[in-house]
């Protein structure tokens, strides 16, 4: 992945000679650990003897994990470890100090005590039963989160994600920067939900209070349908403008995109508007490029034909779609392989590019997010005396364009991880060119489209004069 935590450089005064190691293991393993998401759990309140129970629940957890859409097509992008940290007993506190009322029989009455564990889990944390963190509270959980990032510092600090599974029966857990949850019958539901707080940036579909109440992929004060940022899913598996109610606080003010999402009742599936979200979460975390070949300075003097070919994350069922340029020209769509002959090259520099998106049914991004485009292209030097060198490189094209539909202007902006000659061309539906935008990267471009004719057009964005994406633009 390409942003790690690497909390190892955050930790003052850790001696590493004397760090505690703990035992790791393989949970799941899609690939190099560099090109995917990592999650890494650990246990809390498992005793040595009960380390196998752990690595069982672990798999169990991951299991079922991604076996809930859209974790299931996007398997492949995720690695899963295992931390065995024992703890000297079992379980979590239950200090009984909660001021919300138990919702028997979910909420049973328990004996209160506590245990010695490793990172401190205990329920009535915050002063509601079930929220199942370490510490009691935000002031007692500095120093264990110390802890936490000191373990995931010494045993596994290129992680992604930590997840914390506590040994316990009783319905629990919570999100924030290491999600928890409990061992039992719904607990890899309740990772899934707390996943999607502290790795996918999802909130709670239930009224999570005015101090956590945001603008979010699925939670907005916008009730306008032609502005409401999931407006693409309107009406499409029961998505809608639905308002959150609860007894107290500003829920009027707020609304969700679906009244039967994960993210507000444990034991159903991500909603359409949570599972674009994770996806298009991933995608900015994740390239689908795992390899190519050739790379650069590996073919010297090649005979023909030379072979180019796609190592690719693919989801499942595959997504994935590729297109192939030479010198500007298509020559293959949706194959991981492509030959060139001689007689394909122009004399001097020539240019092959592979472009990859994903076209999955799950997104119905066109307006309101960053679209993901990624690129590999290869540079061929051919001379009288064949291929003297070919060059390779790697990119990653997020693009906006907003809003859409537009009356004057339209706004246009290319995020490109490598310096590129950079533009969008507006077409008309019959083909005909209206507009061409040079763009800067990094930059929003205003263009006044005041003089266009109202209806349906299609914008074609360039890199190094290679089409990367067409998106299309209605003008008002």
């Amino acid at each position: 992945m390409v942003l790690r935590l690497l909390y190892i450089l955050l930790l003052i005064n850790v001696d590493l000679m004397s760090a505690q190691i703990f035992d790791v293991e393989n949970i799941k393993l899609s690939g190099d650990d560099s090109k995917r998401i990592t999650l890494v759990i650990l246990s809390e309140g498992y005793q040595d003897s009960e380390l196998s129970q752990f690595i069982t629940d672990a798999e169990n957890f991951t299991n079922s994990m991604f076996n809930q859409s859209p974790l299931k097509e996007y398997a492949n992008y995720f690695n899963v470890y295992a931390i065995k940290v024992p703890s000297a007993e079992s379980g979590a506190d239950h200090p009984g100090t909660s001021i919300e009322p138990l919702e028997t029989p979910i909420s049973p009455i328990v004996p209160i005590k506590t245990v010695d564990t490793y990172f401190n889990a205990t329920y009535d944390a915050f002063g509601k039963h079930r929220l199942l963190y370490y510490e009691i509270d935000g002031n007692s959980a500095n120093n264990t989160e110390a802890i936490i990032s000191t373990v995931l510092a010494n045993n596994f600090p290129t992680y992604d994600q930590a997840l914390i599974i506590v040994n316990s029966s009783e319905f629990g857990g919570s999100g924030g920067k290491f999600p928890m949850t409990y061992s039992g019958f719904w607990g890899a539901n309740v990772a899934v939900h707390e996943l999607g707080h502290s790795l996918f940036n999802l909130k709670d579909e239930y009224y999570p209070g005015d101090d956590l109440a945001a603008e979010a992929i699925n939670m907005t004060q916008e009730t306008d349908q032609n502005l409401v940022r999931w407006k693409n899913w309107l009406n499409i598996n029961d998505i809608g403008i639905y308002q959150y109610t609860c007894a107290t606080g500003n829920c009027s003010d707020w609304y969700k995109p679906h009244q039967n999402c994960i993210m507000e009742f444990i034991d159903r599936p991500f909603c359409s508007v949570c599972k674009e979200g994770i996806i298009e979460k991933i995608h900015s975390l994740v390239s689908p490029i795992d390899s190519y070949t050739p790379v650069s300075n590996t073919v010297s003097n090649s005979s023909f034909p030379i072979d180019f070919h796609l190592n690719l994350i693919k989801p499942i069922p595959n997504t994935l779609e590729s297109s192939w340029s030479l010198n500007t020209s298509n020559i293959a769509s949706n194959v991981d392989d492509v030959s060139v002959l001689e007689t394909d090259l122009n004399a001097g520099i020539n240019t092959l590019t592979a472009i990859i998106t994903d076209n999955t049914q799950l997104i119905k991004v066109t307006n309101h997010e960053t679209i993901h485009v990624y690129t590999v292209t290869w540079t061929i030097d051919n001379s009288s005396l064949g291929v003297n060198d070919i060059e390779s490189d790697i990119n990653s094209l997020s693009i906006v364009m907003f809003p859409n539909p537009a009356n004057t202007i339209a706004n246009f902006k290319i995020e490109s991880e490598k310096d590129a000659k950079l533009k969008v061309d507006i077409t008309s539906l019959d083909g005909k060119k209206v507009k061409t935008v040079s763009l800067s990267n990094y930059t929003t471009r205003q263009v006044d489209i005041s003089n266009l004719s109202e209806g349906i057009y299609v914008a074609n964005f360039y890199a190094n004069n290679t089409l990367v994406t067409s998106k299309k633009l209605v003008k008002q």
